[in-house]
C-alpha cells in the first residue's frame, strides 16, 4: 500500500455466491395455525432510502415498516465507510404503523364487487419529513400522507390554586382524579363568587408519537378492467397506472382527470389477441416507459413521439423454436412482472416458467435467461386444471444489478448470479432456515452474441416435483412477492400473511 493511493484492481470473474441468513419475520404463524384470507400479503415495496417497507394485504390494509439499525448514526454507508465506522449489523426494521387503506365496494351500474385487496404499492418523493405512496386496488387508487404526530396534552390547570382563597379549584393532579372532564380534556368547575383573582396559561406537553396516515387524494373511474401496475415517473410529478388494456398518465395533484397514452383495445373484442400485464416508467428517463404482455413481448414507448403511444419505440421478444408449440405455449409465455435495473439499462421479466434479462440496445433476444419451472413442464395440464399456471410471479433485482431473484412454489424463493460467468443459482426457502432447501445447480451457458454480451441459459434446480429434502411440492403454498433492497443485499419476500427478511 502506498500511503492508502493505491488504485485496488477490479477483481477477475464474477463475484461468489452469495451465502443468505435469516433476519427477521413479521406475523409468523403458529404449527397449524389457520390462515386468514384477508391477512395474506399482496404487495411489498422498499422506498429508494431502503429506510422504509410497506405491505399490502388482501383485506386492504397497508403495513409500514421503518429501519432501526441506522437510526442512531444518520447517513450514508459511504459516509460511514469515510469515518471508518465498521458496518457489522445487517438491515432491521420494526412495526410504524398500518392504516386501512381499501374498503370492499360495489359497482351497481356492472353489478360488479369490487375487492378491498391492495395489488400495488409505490413510494413518492419525501417531503418534510413526511412520508408518501400511492395504493392500488383492482379499481381505485389512493394518495397517501404519513406523517409522525406528537401526542399533546394538558398537564396542569391554568387556575393558580393559591390565589383561590375556598379551594374549591385545584389547580394539581392530586386532585384531578374527583373532578369530571369536559369533551376537550379540560376541568369541568364553578367560578367562584367575585371571579378568580389570578389566571395563568395552562401547560400542554408532548406525550409519545404516533404516525398517523391521511388519504391526500383518490384517483378513480379512469379504468374498465383491473388495474395491475401503477409506477411512479422519476420526474416526481406524474405516474401511470395499467390495466388490461389501457395505461394512463396522472399528475399527482389532479386528481379527476388523467391521459390515455396506451390502448390497445380492438374495435372488435373478439379481435382481441393480447392484454397488458405490467408497466413501468423508466428510472432517469420521465419519457420512457416499458410494458409488457400476455403474449410474452415487452413494448418500450416514448411520451415524445406522440400523445397515444399505441406505436412503440422499441419491441422485445424471443422467438418460440420452431416444434415446440402446445396448447400452454401462450400461456406460460405470458409475463406477470417487468423491472427496470437501477440505471435503466436491463429489464428483468418473469414469466411462469423462467426469468429473463434484456438489454434495451438490443431487441434481438434476452441476453440471459434463467430456468425457474422447468422442472414443472410435465405438469402443465395438473397446473392448468388447478389454475396454478395463471399465478403471477413478481421479480426483483439487486440495487448494483449482480444479481436477480424471484419466487415458486412451496414458498420458495431464487437468487441468481447475472454476471457473465456467474454460475450462482441459490434456492432458499421462506423460514428461518432459509438455506435449508438450497440446491446446488449448474450453469450452462448457451451462445454468445459478440465480444461483451453474452446470452447465457441458466438451470435453476431440475427437480421433478421433489425438492431438496425429498418432499413434494406444494403448490398451495406459493412465493408472489418480494422485494430486493435498494442498496444492500436484503430480500424481503411474503408467505402467505408473514413477511421474512434475509440478508447477506
Amino acid at each position: 500500500m502506498n500511503g492508502g493511493d493505491a488504485v485496488m484492481a477490479a477483481p477477475a470473474g464474477p463475484p461468489q455466491p452469495l451465502e443468505w441468513k435469516f433476519s427477521q419475520v413479521f406475523g409468523e404463524r403458529t404449527a397449524g395455525e389457520e390462515v386468514q384470507e384477508v391477512d395474506i400479503i399482496s404487495a411489498i415495496e422498499f422506498d429508494k432510502s431502503g429506510d422504509h417497507l410497506a405491505t399490502g394485504d388482501r383485506g386492504g390494509r397497508v403495513v409500514l415498516f421503518e429501519r432501526t439499525d441506522t437510526k442512531d448514526h444518520r447517513g450514508s454507508r459511504r459516509d460511514m465507510e469515510r469515518m471508518d465506522y465498521s458496518i457489522n449489523r445487517h438491515p432491521e426494521f420494526r412495526y410504524k404503523t398500518e392504516f386501512q387503506s381499501h374498503e370492499p365496494e360495489f359497482d351497481y351500474l356492472k353489478s360488479l364487487e369490487i375487492e378491498e385487496k391492495i395489488n400495488k404499492i409505490k413510494w413518492c418523493q419525501t417531503a418534510n419529513g413526511a412520508l408518501f405512496l400511492l395504493s392500488t386496488n383492482d379499481k381505485t387508487i389512493k394518495f397517501w400522507k404519513v406523517q409522525e404526530k406528537k401526542v399533546k396534552k394538558v398537564s396542569d390547570m391554568n387556575v393558580d390554586s393559591k390565589a383561590m382563597g375556598n379551594g374549591s379549584i385545584a389547580s394539581s393532579s392530586n386532585s384531578s382524579s374527583s373532578r369530571p372532564y369536559l369533551a376537550n380534556g379540560v376541568y369541568d368547575f364553578s367560578f367562584p363568587p367575585g371571579g378568580i383573582p389570578s389566571l395563568r396559561l395552562p401547560s400542554v406537553t408532548s406525550h409519545e408519537t404516533s404516525s398517523v396516515a391521511r388519504c391526500r387524494r383518490v384517483y378513480a373511474h379512469a379504468h374498465d378492467y383491473h388495474i395491475n401496475s401503477i409506477s411512479n415517473n422519476s420526474d416526481g410529478e406524474t405516474f401511470i397506472s395499467a390495466d388490461d388494456l389501457r395505461i394512463n398518465l396522472w399528475n399527482l395533484e389532479i386528481s379527476n382527470q388523467s391521459f390515455n397514452i396506451v390502448d390497445v383495445k380492438p374495435a372488435n373484442m373478439e379481435d382481441l389477441t393480447e392484454v397488458i400485464t405490467s408497466a413501468e416508467f423508466h428510472p432517469t428517463h420521465c419519457n420512457t416507459l416499458a410494458y409488457s404482455s400476455s403474449k410474452g413481448s415487452i413494448r418500450l414507448v416514448d411520451l415524445r413521439q406522440s400523445a397515444l403511444c399505441d406505436s412503440h419505440a422499441k419491441l422485445f421478444e424471443e422467438q418460440e423454436a420452431p416444434g415446440s408449440r402446445s396448447f400452454f405455449t401462450e400461456i406460460i409465455a405470458s409475463i406477470s412482472d417487468i423491472k427496470f435495473g437501477k440505471d435503466g439499462r436491463y429489464i428483468l421479466s418473469r414469466d411462469y416458467m423462467t426469468l429473463k434479462l434484456w438489454d434495451i440496445n438490443m431487441d434481438s433476444g434476452p441476453v440471459a435467461t434463467f430456468q425457474v419451472h422447468e422442472y414443472l413442464r410435465p405438469k402443465l395440464c395438473d397446473l392448468y386444471e388447478n389454475d396454478s399456471i395463471f399465478d403471477k410471479f413478481e421479480c426483483c433485482l439487486s440495487g448494483d444489478g449482480l444479481r436477480v431473484s424471484t419466487g415458486s412454489y412451496s414458498n420458495l424463493f431464487r437468487v441468481f448470479g447475472c454476471v457473465p460467468g456467474s454460475t450462482e443459482a441459490t434456492t432458499l426457502e421462506a423460514s428461518k432456515n432459509p438455506m435449508r432447501r438450497q440446491v446446488p445447480t449448474p450453469s450452462r451457458p448457451s451462445r454468445s452474441l459478440g465480444n461483451s454480451l453474452t446470452r447465457v441459459v441458466r438451470r435453476g434446480a431440475e427437480s421433478t416435483g421433489v425438492d431438496a429434502n425429498g418432499n413434494s411440492f406444494d403448490f398451495t403454498t406459493k412465493l408472489l412477492h418480494l422485494a430486493w433492497h435498494p442498496t444492500e443485499n436484503s430480500i424481503a419476500c411474503a408467505a402467505a400473511n408473514s413477511l421474512y427478511m434475509y440478508y447477506a
